[in-house]
């Protein structure tokens, strides 16, 4: 539905996740019988999160660890992994910086060139150690990381920026050919593009080839593009969009191409909405930045604040607060949602009625803006649960 927000000028509500909530069914299922498993691009997941490509949280020893316990962590190919041999002197540095300094030293430490030797490394390195490969470029350097990724071994390559349109116009360059990619690496190795936020931007990258689609622009912790942009779409309302556009995708071709909801999940609660909205996976950040293995110490910062021309993204302080098999399988050890996540996508899905992520899927969501904080005064006033 429409409003109107001035005269003749048009706009329709958008929902984000502190706005819905999710309604229980006339059956219940135990937990340990719903089935988190999911798959992109023919490569199974145990459980649906996936790392996100951040320098504060993904290296060469997460991704191997984050797929031993079953899920996918993607590597940044433009990232500090790539730009120095021994990256752990930089990550210090990043984190022993004053808030003040931040965006300039991160601007300082990304003028160093990326060496492609290092990416190929990296890759090998992941693999060696067991791990499924993924890693992501911006679309100008797609096709050349591409090569890389195909000739490396890689499982999965991610093309992503902060808006990404199979339709790019330019005065000064050559579009990137998606088409063209997609085709190079698909029988071999899953094409992940994003992000995106609309139906027919969604539909246009499937079109091109793409495997999965990252749904999200601007909700991420570290993330400053709505602020300085102007652009976004609540993660709910984007979702469903999304989704709709790879129901009829699969309708007209037979191709499934899965949808990752990427950014603005803060608790297990907003990760089970994302999966009710459509989402085939959810690909999270700040939430994984403070587990033990993460490479950031603690701290986690958006991939667009080293921009040199326009910064759009900041560093935040998340904490170290357990190991990563605590935060995805638990136990937990909080009550506050941010640990054993997948224990509470599998108990929430249990509570709806839903067998696998297909029925949860399908699950009713409502409009309801006091649904974190109705009945919440004690917790709100002592600053605990739900009350943070």
């Amino acid at each position: 539905m429409a409003f109107f927000i001035g005269r003749d000028r048009e706009a329709r509500r958008a929902y984000g996740f502190d706005e819905v909530a999710l309604v229980p069914s006339a059956i219940t299922i135990n937990p340990e019988d719903c089935d988190t498993s999911a798959k992109i691009g023919g490569i199974s997941l145990k459980f649906p999160i996936i790392a996100s490509a951040m320098d504060g949280v993904v290296n060469v020893k997460f991704a191997i660890e984050m797929s031993r316990l079953g899920g996918l962590a993607v590597l940044n190919s433009e990232g500090i992994q790539t730009r120095y041999e021994d990256p752990e002197k930089i990550l210090q540095g990043i984190v022993n910086s004053n808030p003040d300094e931040a965006t300039s030293l991160l601007q300082k430490v990304y003028k160093e060139p990326i060496k492609e030797d290092l990416l190929a490394q990296r890759i090998k390195q992941i693999k060696k150690g067991g791990g499924k490969a993924a890693i992501s470029a911006i679309p100008k350097r797609a096709e050349r990381f591409a090569e890389i990724a195909l000739k490396s071994g890689a499982d999965f390559f991610v093309i992503q920026s902060t808006v990404t349109s199979a339709k790019h116009e330019s005065s000064n360059y050559a579009s990137v050919d998606f088409t063209k990619i997609c085709k190079k690496l698909s029988k071999n190795v899953p094409v992940i593009i994003g992000n995106c936020v609309t139906y027919g931007a969604a539909l246009s990258l499937m079109e091109a080839g793409a495997d999965g689609i990252l749904v999200g622009i601007g909700p991420g912790a570290a993330c400053t593009s709505r602020g300085v942009l102007g652009v976004g779409v609540p993660q709910v309302t984007a979702t469903v969009d999304c989704a709709a556009a790879r129901d009829f995708y699969m309708k007209k071709s037979g191709k499934y191409v899965s949808m990752i909801t990427d950014g603005g999940m803060v608790t297990s609660g907003d990760i089970c909405k994302a999966f009710a909205s459509g989402a085939d996976a959810v690909m999270i950040g700040s939430g994984l930045a403070k587990s033990v293995e993460a490479p950031g110490r603690g701290y986690h910062w958006g991939m667009a604040m080293p921009d040199r021309y326009l910064p759009r993204g900041t560093r935040v302080k998340v904490g170290t607060t357990a190991t990563l098999k605590e935060i995805l399988l638990g136990p937990a050890n909080v009550d506050d949602g941010t640990q054993n996540l997948v224990g509470a996508l599998k108990v929430a899905m249990g509570t709806l009625g839903a067998h696998n992520l297909k029925e949860m899927q399908l699950v009713e969501i409502i409009i309801a803006p006091d649904i974190k904080s109705e009945g919440k005064v004690y917790q709100k006033a002592q600053k605990l649960g739900m009350g943070k």
